[in-house]
């Protein structure tokens, strides 16, 4: 522990001694303001007078050794006890977007998505979150961001729209601009694209991990610009894994131009993972796992914390206040 300002204790302990020298000096004057009376000593031989004289005597002392505690836990106080630490802070160096098709059969597994990042951003600490919904068309609802009470805030308002809830189906505008429904390539594109550094030519100087939760059936209807391999391709070279969350993989059959399986391929060679959900509650113990998989941390530089622990000296300041001003009720005249 050190003192902050450790200079005011000289000075301090320089007015303490002149308060003292000035209590115990003599004083010339003392001997003119007494007065002789007759026969004091038969009082002060009294039994009850000698008792008296040892209690106002006890109770002076209790009150200097209150006076000086508090003096010196004061200015202990005021010296400002402070503790200084090094520590080497770690951050979290994860990026998440999430990119949910937005079609009808993707509805109730959305939600949960929704629903289960809502939660697990008031645990995040360092982390970026990203959202980017899609159909024919994809809208990024709000770029990666630490600022979890949005988030938070705009997840709740995700989960309202693909539950159905009245007046919420606004959140999804945008998302039918363009041809055709579920341009699933289009959107991983888009949802690639959404992580800084990530376009042609970029760079991320930041090295944090990417990863994009891809919720979609992979049923495409229409002309996408780019298909899910051309995407798989991007998220590759952008150093982006790919978790895809299938809520429809049924069984089409062992082709490996099936929905899930081409799906599953586009994941997997990203260093993602391919999840095949049997029922849309199945979601939520996905998706945390998918939290869990990157937990890796930058270390921060180190740096000096300088914590205030002025407990101590108060409470004995307090204390001894206390005593004083019950000494002082007791040695009133």
């Amino acid at each position: 522990m050190e003192l902050m300002f450790w200079w005011l204790i000289p000075p301090a302990a320089v007015l303490a001694g002149a308060a003292l020298w000035r209590a115990y000096r003599p004083d010339p004057q003392a001997n003119e303001r007494r007065r002789l009376v007759a026969n004091a000593d038969r009082l002060t031989a009294l039994p009850e007078y000698q008792a008296a004289l040892r209690r106002h005597r006890r109770w002076l002392a209790v009150a200097a050794l209150a006076a000086a505690t508090l003096l010196v836990s004061a200015v202990a106080a005021a010296a400002r006890p402070a503790e200084l630490t090094t520590i080497s802070p770690g951050q979290r160096n994860r990026d998440i977007m999430l990119c949910l098709d937005t079609s009808g059969s993707m509805s109730s597994a959305d939600a949960a998505v929704a629903e289960v990042f809502g939660v697990l951003a008031k645990e995040f600490d360092g982390e970026r979150v990203g959202l980017t919904i899609f159909d024919s068309s994809a809208v990024q609802v709000f770029p990666l961001t630490d600022d979890y009470e949005y988030v938070q805030e705009q997840l709740t308002l995700a989960k309202d729209a693909f539950d159905g809830d009245p007046g919420s189906a606004g959140f999804l505008d945008g998302t039918w601009s363009g041809r055709g429904s579920s341009l699933i390539g289009d959107g991983l594109a888009s949802c690639v694209n959404g992580f800084p550094g990530a376009g042609p030519g970029g760079t991320d100087s930041q090295q944090r991990s990417r990863s994009v939760v891809l919720a979609t059936d992979n049923f495409l209807s229409g002309d996408p610009i780019f298909t899910l391999e051309q995407a798989g391709v991007l998220a590759q070279e952008a150093g982006v894994r790919v978790y895809a969350l299938n809520p429809g993989d049924f069984d089409y059959g062992p082709g490996p131009d099936q929905p899930g399986a081409t799906l599953r391929a586009a994941a997997d060679a990203s260093g993602g993972a391919y999840y095949a959900l049997d029922t849309p509650d199945a979601v939520a113990d996905i998706v945390r796992r998918v939290q869990e998989t990157e937990a890796a941390a930058l270390q921060g530089a180190p740096r000096a914390v300088v914590t205030d622990v002025p407990d101590v000296p108060l409470t004995v300041a307090l204390l001894s206040g206390l005593v004083l001003v019950g000494a002082s009720w007791r040695l009133r005249p």
